[in-house]
């Protein structure tokens, strides 16, 4: 099924993210996880994508895996890193073959230790071009990622919804928010992009911290930030794993429930492959009237 009749037809919904690991004990870890992550009914899983090699390939089978013994609809990620035109057009055949009708298309993050995205030869430069090729050539139902607090390298907010907008007009038919700790800053960025004449679904992106040093690495890659009150807060609990993570899903759960509260149409989390902490957040979301799907 296509995820937009899944928006249609479930509001709210959830949907959870996960990555390829790197040995096959990781994936049967990642089975587990979602074995008990569907018991929520996700609407979606999503599959990140590693550029090249055998981190690629691994990306497909599992999506494919996890389409096959689950029945749970994918949305597989799909970058221009490191592919030609020729390359992608050869993975998208095998995603149509294997029952995949969603992809999330992406440009992709510039190499280890690189400061700029350079695309192979005869590959794409912009996430818009590969959105461009899948809605020429396929029938795919196409994502796109969004920045609510913009994209790190874009020069200013107006040249980020410019970029977006290209996306959108290139085929993309709802977007995903990169993470984010400030609801203001999500409403205001569809506030934005709303009064840019873009229409199709903006579905928040959240991650329940987990890890004190790891959502530090994580913000300072994609340019989120973390508000003062809860860096505070996280501050005090650094020596604290456990804290940390509890207080993590406490102030995920209490996001969620206000996103959903003033009408966003979703929650899409961000799991790193672990499912407790997005079990508690959706769990006590269920048990919220205003959050219950």
């Amino acid at each position: 099924m296509r995820i937009t009749e899944r928006l249609r037809s479930r509001t709210p919904f959830f949907s959870f993210e996960f990555f390829p690991p790197k040995t096959d004990a990781g994936v049967d870890a990642l089975m587990a996880s979602l074995s008990t992550l569907k018991t929520l009914d996700p609407a979606y899983v999503s599959v990140t994508y590693g550029a090249g090699g055998s981190t690629r390939s691994r990306s497909v089978e599992i999506a494919k895996r996890i389409k096959g013994e689950t029945g749970i609809e994918v949305l597989a990620h799909v970058t221009c890193s490191g592919s030609t035109l020729d390359e992608l057009r050869e993975l998208f055949r095998e995603l149509e073959a294997a029952g995949i009708q969603n992809v999330l298309a992406l440009r992709g993050d510039p190499p280890r230790g690189e400061t700029a995205f350079r695309p192979v030869e005869g590959g794409f430069a912009h996430a818009s071009d590969l959105v461009g090729l899948l809605e020429r050539e396929f029938d795919f139902c196409i994502a796109g990622a969004c920045y609510p607090e913009k994209h790190p390298e874009a020069q200013s907010l107006h040249a980020d919804l410019e970029a977006l907008e290209r996306k959108v007009n290139a085929g993309a038919r709802f977007l995903i928010t990169q993470l984010f700790f400030d609801n203001a800053q999500y409403f205001e960025f569809v506030a934005r992009v709303r009064a840019r004449g873009i229409d199709v679904p903006v579905v928040p992106g959240i991650m329940p911290i987990t890890n004190y040093d790891q959502i530090e690495r994580f913000t300072a890659m994609c340019g989120a930030t973390i508000p003062a009150g809860l860096r505070a807060e996280l501050e005090i609990r650094r020596n604290e794993p456990e804290a940390v993570a509890e207080l993590g899903v406490a102030y995920a759960a209490l996001q969620c429930a206000e996103l959903l509260e003033k009408g966003a149409p979703g929650v899409h989390f961000y799991t790193l492959n672990k499912s407790p902490a997005t079990r508690a957040v959706v769990s006590a979301l269920r048990v919220i009237p205003s959050g219950a799907p």
